[in-house]
């Protein structure tokens, strides 16, 4: 019986059994000199019965364009922003935010949905947990790359990089490194808010309601540190509420449909 449904069918897999449903083949060796193939591999679900609706994409990849230039229409209508570089310094606060909220939220709320579920769907979620923990893992590391390169001691402004042919060999190696690291992270942070660190692999409801959950937090912590301030106060409330509102009527959507076109249900799961 799969766990995917909520009458114990085989959730709808268009591109058949035990294929990607983006159709990805398998990461060969000269695929990890690929940082976008090696970031796609790590960062997207790839469990080969999980349901793949195109429809849901396309609903998350509109209502993310929309925030995006909802919230740079905003920021340079009211002053909040000085150029088009603070515009990118205020996103990339914003999304770094949103990774930290995420990796405090994720292994709580994955810890209580595995706990929630009987047996033995519970011991098939644990298992399940791996692929999504390891996604989070491989981000927090890319990110902390780069600062622990030039935490070293020989690493700074001042080092002498012609000093030995070893030194010039390091800095091309580090900075191939770098280069390489560079897309891996944008990719991996792009993916990681659409699936959510690909916990459908987990189950497909857990996506939409990790999503609602992380959204809402993100939103009170904008209220509490007044991150639209100078904004009119409606202008602001429209901005604190309406990606929230705009991200649960998505999501509410996206559970709806894998019930009623999958059959695949959150109480199914859990077995309740």
């Amino acid at each position: 019986m799969s766990v995917g449904g909520g009458g114990g069918e085989t959730p709808w897999n268009p591109y058949g059994a035990g294929q990607a449903p983006d159709g990805r083949r398998r990461l060969t060796f000269g695929g990890l000199f690929n940082p976008i193939a090696v970031a796609r591999a790590v960062f997207t679900p790839s469990r080969p019965d999980r349901v793949h609706d195109p429809a849901v994409k396309r609903a998350q990849v509109l209502r993310t364009v929309l925030g995006l230039v909802a919230v740079t229409w905003m920021l340079l209508s009211y002053d909040l922003a000085a150029d088009a570089d603070a515009v990118v310094d205020d996103r990339f606060g914003q999304i770094r935010t949103t990774l930290i909220v995420l990796a405090v939220t994720f292994p709580v709320a994955v810890a209580a949905f595995v706990l929630a579920a009987r047996p033995p769907h519970r011991r098939l979620f644990l298992r399940r947990a791996g692929k999504p923990i390891g996604a989070l893992l491989a981000l927090t590391v890319a990110l902390a790359v780069p600062r622990l390169i030039t935490g070293l001691g020989y690493v700074d402004e001042e080092t002498d990089w012609t000093a030995s042919t070893g030194r010039v060999a390091l800095l091309f190696a580090l900075g191939a490194f770098l280069l390489w690291l560079a897309p891996f992270v944008l990719y991996g942070i792009a993916q990681s808010l659409v699936h959510v660190f690909r916990t459908a692999d987990l189950h497909e409801t857990l996506p939409p309601l990790l999503a609602m959950l992380l959204v809402w937090e993100v939103a009170l912590f904008d209220l509490f540190r007044d991150a639209y301030d100078g904004v009119p106060l409606g202008v602001r409330m429209a901005f604190l509420l309406g990606g929230p509102l705009s991200v649960t009527v998505v999501a509410m959507w996206e559970l709806r449909r894998l019930r009623v076109r999958h059959g695949i249900t959150l109480r199914g799961a859990l077995r309740r």
